[in-house]
């Protein structure tokens, strides 16, 4: 990509989504989908399938944590440099219920250095919030796609 001219911060966002999510079996085979995405930030959703469902007729909370998970690792790698995981929690506030939709927001509260701060949201279709999620990432060597670089602005 070294003759591509620069890019906006948003279109290298979009670009760096769209080839994330056609290397990220996981959140194809679970129906995770991109809604938005922009520089910190994405927006995801999962229907709640029946294989989804534990012993209490309920979403299982890793499927829960796993579409926060998701839209933190959208967020965070918007700015194309490699960025993981370095902790997270999640708070569990309301039980979900089969066949619901679930949309997980993750917005950046800090990113400073080699380091940032998500705070993700989890709501049903009703606009219940379903869980709170916290993520920090770490940012390593390498970009999502070498030679992609931003205009000066």
């Amino acid at each position: 990509m070294p003759d591509t001219p620069p890019l906006s911060p948003q279109d290298i966002a979009k670009t760096v989504a769209e080839t994330m999510y056609r290397k990220d079996t996981a959140a194809q085979h679970l129906g995770i989908s991109l809604k938005k995405i922009a520089p910190g930030s994405a927006t995801m959703s999962m229907r709640v399938t029946a294989q989804m469902l534990n012993g209490h007729n309920i979403c299982h909370g890793g499927y829960v944590f796993t579409l926060a998970d998701t839209a933190f690792a959208y967020a965070c790698n918007a700015y194309n440099q490699n960025t993981v995981a370095q902790g997270a929690q999640i708070s569990f506030l309301n039980a979900v219920a089969p066949d619901s939709l679930l949309t997980a927001t993750a917005t950046e509260k800090s990113r400073r250095g080699r380091t940032g701060i998500y705070d993700i949201t989890v709501q049903d279709q009703h606009g219940e919030t379903i869980a709170l999620f916290r993520g920090n990432s770490h940012t390593i060597k390498g970009q999502m796609i070498p030679g992609l670089t931003a205009k000066e602005e």
